[in-house]
């Protein structure tokens, strides 16, 4: 269809849809225009079309865009003072929900899910590509392997450079690069933080490409084979960003044993909402895992230093000047989670200082050089992280009622169900169809309400006063020899759900007996459901502050290898790997002679060649040996680094089942069942410890 036939359609079509939003209709009659709706919609749902789902995410946003209307129009007279400030606060929660809702429909629709654009043959057309890896305070350990990696991409020697970029300025960095053959940079100061310490190098450095890595992030070794080619072929490309992989579990997915089978925090937006920009040329640079123009980062004054979030800002800036940008749905390097939710609150505290630091310098809806589309793709992000308050309001919206017997919303019971109850099952079913392999039904609910009490004052602070505030660095690589619970990240998370919990008795007893208090009996019973929910996601949310063991350095990957088991008698053993880490190796057993017989060490068949690594036995059994690795050298630990962490296909994993929001909800309803369950055995476990040294001195007694 033709640009102007659309314009048409949309232009004959626009009074039915008014219509359709703007028709007033008492509970039975919206129950049953409601339910027809909703009806279409799950017929609809029966068609896998890729038409059909625009279809239906054109209802879904008439239906969520009549409800809003009708809290415009018919909801919004108060009796008090206190009603009308809660009444008004809840009305706008909904409206800047619905705000997100349309824009996420306008960015998530159209995905644009590129493949790789091979390079030519020949090798000499090929630009010249600098790897820069910047560190500030990240020990070593973390560093290494990363660098380690990046020599490992397949690139020709003489058209690729990478350099440690260290802005802790610490010998022991300088004297690692030097042993590796890698350039080192630093500098006399720690201006403008990591954007800072990128632009520094940019001044040393000449490649065409600038490839950037945190330095926790290990690449696979056909990175730059995957993503150069698109620059030889659109002159005008700035940017190409690839996924943000984690080898290691996140908060969520460590303290949550249900969270460890979904699509994890990050997959909705290196998925869906990423592809969805590329079609719109509003790609995000996400500081990492991405290729940059030089001569793009040049015209724009290099890394932008305004914000906190330099990445997004900078793509920004490119995208001004008509800079095209492309995202490639590749895992092609993988990096380091934050280990503990006190972490994961930071960075992402820090992100939203950032996001909402852009908004106020440099608002996408201002200024030259942007299509309407980049505009609202932006404007979706930047007010993404602004639900800290609104997600506040709806947890303790029911609250007003059930414990203060205010009516902050201005309808009965029955007419407010009627008119919420297609917004939210359409909204619901159409997000579910359209991204229910990159996130399921009400974790999006969670991510949020964990973060939502950290996040109120620090962007209402950044809205104030935006230049406030300084670039935070996200410990990565920690261990925790025990776990604990973290109440001090979930406190008003607790006092929440208790008042939740003290709302809910309220309303229960105020509905048994609703003659002498007077009161409805629906609206008792909408505001008791409404406050199950929200205690039901608010009990999850807390559930990930239950911090659990993290002794393990380094994390297995399952892969088999041939390999050699050599023993200290002198006798060699063909078997396989079936497990391999940075740190050791599971292996099949070939026989039990290891039970009795030393294993000093073991070679590994790689095509390349082969690999002689020294190790020394954990444990073993019939059917596996574990094997620790002993001190090597760095040569010898990166063609490990190439068979452990940077294979092409190291990061490729099969997609998840399709959501089904039901069975989500009741993943989460256990996962609080969990929370309590879990608790009471590890207390169990915890006194039994405590009282084994009693019982020992009373026996030696």
């Amino acid at each position: 269809m033709s640009k102007l036939g659309f314009y048409l359609l949309l232009l004959v079509l626009a009074p039915v849809a008014a219509v359709i939003v703007i028709t007033p209709m008492d509970s039975q009659k919206q129950y049953i225009f409601g339910l027809i709706s909703i009806g279409m919609m799950f017929l609809l749902g029966f068609s896998k079309s890729r038409k059909i789902t625009i279809v239906m995410v054109i209802l879904s946003a008439l239906m969520s865009t009549r409800y809003i209307w009708w809290r415009t129009t018919e909801t919004l007279q108060f009796n008090s003072e206190i009603e009308a400030i809660l009444g008004i606060g809840l009305y706008l929660a909904e409206l800047y929900v619905w705000l997100i809702l349309i824009l996420g429909f306008l960015q998530t629709t159209w995905p644009l899910k590129r493949t790789i654009e091979p390079l030519p043959d020949d090798t000499s057309l090929w630009p010249t590509v600098d790897v820069y890896v910047p560190t500030y305070n990240e020990s070593l350990d973390v560093v290494r392997d990363t660098v380690l990696a990046a020599q490992c991409i397949d690139y020709p020697r003489d058209k690729l450079k990478v350099y440690l970029l260290d802005d802790g300025k610490r010998s022991e960095f300088a004297v690692f690069a030097a042993d590796v053959g890698v350039g080192y940079i630093t500098r006399d100061d720690n201006n403008h933080a990591k954007a800072g310490n990128l632009n520094h190098a940019m001044k040393i450095t000449k490649g065409e490409l600038i490839c950037i890595f945190d330095c926790d992030h290990v690449a696979t070794r056909t990175f730059l084979q995957a993503t150069v080619g698109p620059f030889l072929k659109d002159p005008k490309l700035a940017l190409l960003q690839t996924p943000h992989y984690f080898y290691s579990p996140d908060p969520f997915e460590r303290n949550l044993r249900a969270a460890r089978s979904i699509p994890n925090e990050g997959s909705l937006f290196y998925g869906p909402v990423q592809q969805g920009n590329d079609n719109w040329n509003a790609t995000f640079f996400c500081g990492s895992c991405a290729v940059i123009r030089r001569s793009a980062l040049e015209e724009i004054g290099g890394f932008a230093v305004e914000t906190v979030t330099e990445d997004a800002h900078t793509a920004l800036k490119m995208q001004r000047l008509g800079w095209g940008s492309a995202f490639l749905a590749i895992p092609l390097a993988a990096g380091l989670a934050t280990e503990r939710l006190g972490l994961h609150v930071v960075q992402r505290n820090r992100w939203a200082r950032g996001m909402t630091q852009i908004f106020r310098v440099d608002n996408p809806l201002f200024g030259r050089g942007l299509k309407w589309q980049q505009r609202l793709c932006y404007l979706n992000a930047m007010l993404h992280f602004q639900f800290g308050l609104p997600r506040v309001a709806f947890l303790t919206a029911p609250l007003a009622y059930l414990l203060f017997n205010l009516n902050i919303i201005h309808s009965s019971a029955s007419l407010i169900f009627a008119y919420v109850l297609p917004h939210l099952v359409m909204s619901l079913y159409v997000n579910s169809r359209m991204n229910g392999k990159f996130r399921y039904t009400f974790w999006g609910e969670i991510y949020e309400t964990v973060m939502c009490f950290h996040l109120v004052i620090p962007t209402l602070l950044t809205m104030l006063a935006p230049k406030r505030g300084k670039f935070n660095v996200t410990d990565k690589g920690g261990l925790l020899d025990q776990g604990f619970f973290d109440f001090h990240i979930v406190r008003p998370h607790v006092i929440v759900a208790v008042l939740l919990s003290i709302g809910i008795i309220a309303g229960v007893v105020r509905a048994t007996a609703h003659d002498y208090f007077g009161v409805d009996p629906y609206v008792i019973a909408l505001n008791v459901g409404w406050a199950v929910f929200s205690l039901i996601i608010l009990m999850a949310a807390i559930a990930v502050a239950r911090e659990t063991k993290q002794v393990r350095k380094t994390i297995r990957i399952e892969v088999q290898i041939p390999a050699v088991i050599h023993y200290a008698s002198g006798i060699s053993s063909r078997t396989k790997t079936s497990d391999l880490s940075m740190g050791g190796a599971q292996l099949d057993a070939p026989d039990n002679r290891h039970e009795h017989d030393e294993i000093e060490e073991i070679d590994l068949l790689l095509k390349s060649g082969t690999i002689t690594i020294p190790v020394s036995k954990i444990s073993g059994d019939e059917e596996s040996i574990r094997l620790r690795f002993g001190d090597m050298p760095l040569s010898r630990r990166r063609e490990l680094v190439r068979v452990v962490l940077a294979r092409a296909d190291a990061w490729i994993q099969p997609e998840y089942k399709q959501d089904n929001p039901l069975v989500s909800l009741g993943t989460i309803i256990r996962t609080v069942f969990e929370l309590f369950w879990l608790t009471w055995k590890d207390r169990r476990e915890k006194r039994k410890r405590d009282n084994q040294p009693a019982a020992k001195e009373d026996s030696a007694a």
